[in-house]
């Protein structure tokens, strides 16, 4: 299966913040939408993600102060990226190698989706199920 299927089922929107972003703002909004990050968007286009685990590391460092911070302090700027085109295997294992649990999907160099690593689990457990109705299909009908 290929990422385009996911963001096909899952639905392409990806929530973004501008770089200027205080911390405290950006945690209101993981809270209110329920997500674990969010593509950082400058007037270049994609320059960083931050996610909880960002967040959590900077109160680490920083203490309370953090959260008057801009976001763009405490973003990933190396951002791991994958295309449309890529298959859901080749992400889980990009997602293993650098340890991340999301990743946005670039397409023309545009931001085209986000794909977290629940979605990856449950692309995989949907395909597990039908391989599973298939092979029982295959036996009782034989």
């Amino acid at each position: 299966m290929r990422i385009a299927d996911v963001l096909r089922n899952k639905g392409a929107g990806v929530l973004t913040v501008a770089p200027d972003t205080l911390v405290s703002d950006l945690l209101s909004g993981l809270v209110t939408r329920n997500v674990g990050a969010m593509v950082v968007v400058g007037s270049e286009g994609l320059i960083g993600i931050v996610s909880e685990r960002d967040v959590v590391r900077m109160l680490h460092e920083h203490g309370a102060g953090a959260l008057g911070r801009p976001v763009v302090d405490i973003m990933t700027s190396e951002v791991v990226t994958c295309s449309p085109n890529d298959t859901v295997d080749s992400l889980s294992g990009l997602m293993t190698t650098h340890r991340v649990r999301h990743v946005p999907v670039v397409e023309n160099g545009q931001l085209a989706g986000i794909v977290s690593i629940g979605d990856v689990v449950k692309t995989r457990m949907e395909a597990l199920q039908a391989e599973r109705e298939q092979l029982e299909a295959y036996i009782t009908q034989g």
